[in-house]
């Protein structure tokens, strides 16, 4: 926790350090002559050896509440997408449901001061994709934010907001309800600890962020001078699609649309083009997790032929017994088939792509089929 607060120390450097050292815990007893060694200052190293104890209690107050965690970098439930970005957050804290986080995200995104015709159409993409499974991540900004928050809300689906200011500082003040009912139905995610108020140039940092969980962003109204511009850049830079709505010329909302367009964004009229861009990168992120959960049965199951039977494997096995024709919240799944959330998130991502398993709003899945 202190590690988090300490000066001059931000999250990329910070996350460089853990991986050095080889854990959060090994760098945070580390000794002033190796911490200086690894280049720190005299600042970091006081505020990492004798942190304020006023600010660690507000934490650890906080973090005793229900539903309250933080995820270091080398924590096994922090987002696997998340760690493959450069910048990736040192440490998360996030006030909801750590399901949403392995959940396949689409991130929705535009201006604070879209027209009517803006906010239908962020409303309709983010019911539409929120009801095929996906998670819907914004920032909680006014507009096009709030909207498709809302909008995966009224169908019981999941939403992750990504908050520019500690977990405990819901900003703008307009949208405290709407982040009370994120917190009960979704996830708000933060990299600053709790009590920070949020502040401009705490926003790209937030922009990365969206971007890194998400499998993809749409824009769908944003000027030429617009933040959305600097999430859709960042998701191109991640590796991840970027989308846009095209729009009227006349219309200011459309001109930062139309140029990500002509930089290469894809133009999107309909929510089927975006799942089918989605469906092979979530592919990718469930092959790269099973990867990394079971590497020798992984490569079996991979030689053995283009469609392998996941029978084979006794962890799917277990999270088969647990899944049943009624849709089931994948905390309950985890709980009945004793497998981590990080293996059951992968499991049901490949189980969904292949057809054995339908997801259902707010997280939930049930069987498609009778058998592995």
């Amino acid at each position: 926790m202190c590690a988090i607060r300490a000066p001059r120390l931000g999250g990329q450097k910070l996350a460089g350090l853990v991986r050095s050292f080889g854990s959060i815990d090994r760098f945070v007893e580390a000794s002033a002559a190796e911490l200086r060694q690894a280049g720190l200052a005299d600042a970091t190293i006081t505020a990492l050896q004798n942190p304020d104890p006023v600010m660690l209690q507000q934490d650890l107050d906080w973090l005793q509440a229900d539903g309250h965690e933080l995820l270091p970098f080398d924590d096994e439930r922090y987002p696997a997408l998340l760690a493959e970005i450069p910048n990736a957050p040192a440490a998360l804290f996030v006030a909801g449901k750590l399901d949403a986080l392995w959940q396949p995200q689409l991130a929705v995104i535009g201006s604070r001061n879209p027209t009517a015709g803006g906010l239908a159409n962020a409303r309709d993409f983010a019911v539409t994709i929120a009801r095929q499974g996906f998670t819907i991540t914004s920032g909680m900004a006014l507009g096009i934010d709030a909207a498709a928050h809302q909008a995966a809300l009224d169908v019981g689906a999941m939403t992750v907001a990504v908050l520019g200011s500690g977990p405990d500082q819901l900003y703008p003040a307009r949208n405290r309800r709407l982040g009370e009912q994120i917190h009960q139905h979704g996830a708000l995610v933060s990299e600053f600890p709790p009590g920070t108020q949020a502040r401009p140039e705490h926003f790209p940092s937030r922009n990365r962020i969206i971007s890194g969980l998400s499998l993809g962003v749409l824009v769908v109204e944003a000027a030429l001078n617009s933040g959305s511009l600097i999430t859709a850049r960042l998701a191109a830079e991640q590796g991840r699609e970027v989308f846009a709505l095209p729009g009227s010329i006349h219309n200011p909302m459309a001109k930062g649309c139309h140029r990500l367009i002509r930089e290469g964004a894809k133009l999107v009229e309909t929510d089927t083009e975006i799942l089918q861009e989605l469906a092979p990168l979530a592919g990718r992120l469930a092959a790269s997790l099973q990867q990394q959960l079971q590497p020798v049965v992984n490569e079996k199951l991979v030689k053995s032929s283009a469609e392998p039977n996941l029978a084979d494997d006794p962890e799917y096995a277990r999270l088969w017994d647990s899944l049943g024709y009624d849709p089931l919240p994948v905390d309950l799944l985890i709980a009945s088939s004793g497998l981590t959330a990080k293996a059951v998130s992968a499991m049901l991502l490949m189980l969904e792509l292949r057809g054995r398993v339908e997801a259902h709003p707010g997280g939930a899945f049930s069987r498609k089929t009778r058998g592995l």
